[in-house]
């Protein structure tokens, strides 16, 4: 703790830009995934007293679901849009300019969700749903290129869970302006996205006074002043010709400036299983279970007796036992690593699972068994921001070079939207189907993907990416490894005789 104190001090800079930055971006994904379950009936509303005043007769039941499933949904198409397009946009721009010109589109959601109850127009509330699914899109990729570019090697791994952290504090904010007591009434509900509104005019007027990164003022415009200027701003106002030179190293060992397109990382095979990997982590953070989790928690507590007026305020404990959990994983990961807080959360919250399809099955033939379930589902939440929340984001960051890594988290985030909206799609008709079994599908996954990151993913603590790469490329060129590894021991054999 006394370490991390000290670090705070000397690189206040870089702290109080990655706290800028997290309240833009990730805070909005997770205010904004949490935030629409409170006034869903009065939205609902809104869109029938809108359908009356234009058509003269209520809308059906089945249009009805159908505006709302669009409403939620159309948030994912824009983060889809938005990934895709941020290393083109950002490449073209810069990434502080990107997120600066992005910051507006919270603010533009803000205004037509407090307008649309006003004007009777429930499309307000569709158009800026997509628009701040653009931001996120673009932001959260931008985010992690920015905290990779411009953290320490030893101080990486810490920064890159603060991104997780601060998503789970927008689910906790989006659950607490919710509640009945502040934004969660028909006259009120239509200025719940102000906090929202709010965080983005900080980050927009705030962010032009942080530099680019240093990597990318020195490889990409190839400004060395600047580049120092950068690391004395975000690092403290030291010597800081080490550093330098090994951003100059790692300049020479990619040999390469320009930007990379996606059909050019496809291309490439010394990232290949890189992105692999990145693929398999990323899928697995979305059928880990935990969106089930959610699912099932109001479910749990009303059989645990809680009274349902206060089911809300017990998810508000779930929601901030979540946000405990991402601070703890920042303490942890510097400590433990990467690849251990992965595979020890993925074995845990496989336990945990599997205990919890027992209790659901039993809760109804012992008085204390629902109690049991409501302490698994806070167990699963804690274990599952702990460990592979934040790891796996930071381990994503690092196992890719500046130049890859701009084209792989826009295939990552086509991956992870796609699978989101889905698995939102097919999740209903799985409980329906499997009910509470349907966990052992999630089981199945976590356990999977323990032994392929087992194999496969290296631990990137404390190591350069070329380090990370040389492990890699024994998959990456698994043909001339063996070849070599066959000359060496007929080499060895010669030798003898």
């Amino acid at each position: 703790m006394a370490n991390i104190s000290a670090h705070l001090v000397q690189y206040r800079g870089l702290f109080f830009m990655t706290f800028i930055m997290g309240i833009g971006c990730p805070f909005q994904y997770g205010y904004q995934m949490s935030v629409l379950n409170s006034p869903s009936p009065f939205i609902k509303q809104l869109i029938n007293e809108t359908w009356i005043r234009r058509n003269g007769a209520m809308i059906t039941q089945g249009t009805q679901t159908l505006i709302w499933s669009l409403m939620v949904s159309v948030f994912s198409i824009g983060c889809l849009i938005g990934s895709v397009s941020s290393g083109y946009l950002s490449g073209k721009t810069g990434k502080k300019k990107c997120l600066i010109y992005s910051s507006s589109l919270p603010i533009i959601n803000t205004v037509l969700m407090g307008v649309s109850q006003a004007v009777h127009l429930f499309e307000l509330i569709l158009v800026g749903r997509f628009l701040c699914g653009l931001y996120v899109g673009l932001g959260l990729n931008i985010h992690a290129q920015y905290i990779g570019e411009s953290a320490p090697r030893k101080l990486l791994g810490f920064f890159n869970t603060l991104a997780p952290i601060f998503v789970t504090l927008g689910k906790l904010c989006g659950q607490i302006v919710g509640i009945r007591e502040l934004f969660g009434t028909e006259l009120m509900w239509p200025y719940i996205l102000v906090p929202c509104g709010i965080t983005s005019l900080v980050q927009l007027i705030t962010l032009p006074f942080f530099p680019e990164t240093p990597h990318h003022l020195l490889h990409v415009r190839g400004d060395k002043e600047a580049c120092l200027k950068a690391l004395k701003q975000l690092w403290g106002d030291r010597d800081h010709q080490a550093e330098m030179e090994e951003i100059i190293e790692q300049q020479r060992a990619q040999k390469k400036t320009g930007n990379m397109s996606i059909l050019e990382l496809l291309k490439d095979s010394s990232q290949r299983w890189q992105l692999y990997s990145m693929i398999g982590l990323i899928l697995t953070l979305q059928l880990s279970g935990v969106n089930a989790i959610y699912f099932y928690a109001y479910d749990v507590f009303r059989a645990a007796n809680f009274p349902p007026d206060k089911i809300s305020y017990v998810s508000l404990g779930v929601g901030a036992f979540e946000f405990v959990s991402a601070m703890f994983c920042s303490l942890l990961i510097e400590r433990f690593g990467r690849k251990f807080l992965i595979l020890a959360g993925f074995g845990l919250m496989s336990v945990i699972l599997g205990l919890l399809i027992v209790t659901l099955s039993l809760q109804d033939s012992y008085l204390w068994m629902p109690y049991c379930s409501v302490a698994l589902v806070f167990s699963f939440i804690f274990v599952f921001g702990a460990g592979p929340a934040g790891a796996i984001f930071t381990t994503c960051v690092e196992i890719f070079a500046q130049v890859p890594r701009v084209p792989a988290f826009a295939v990552s985030g086509v991956f992870s939207w796609v699978g989101l909206y889905i698995l939102g799609m097919i999740f209903p008709y799985l409980v329906g189907s499997l009910g509470q079994f349907c966990f052992l599908l999630f089981v199945a996954v976590l356990l999977i993907s323990s032994i392929l990151t087992f194999f496969i993913v290296p631990e990137t603590k404390g190591k350069s990416i070329a380090q990370i790469s040389q492990e890699f490329n024994k998959f990456n060129f698994r043909k001339e490894h063996r070849k070599t590894i066959c000359e060496n021991k007929e080499y060895v054999l010669s030798t003898r005789l």
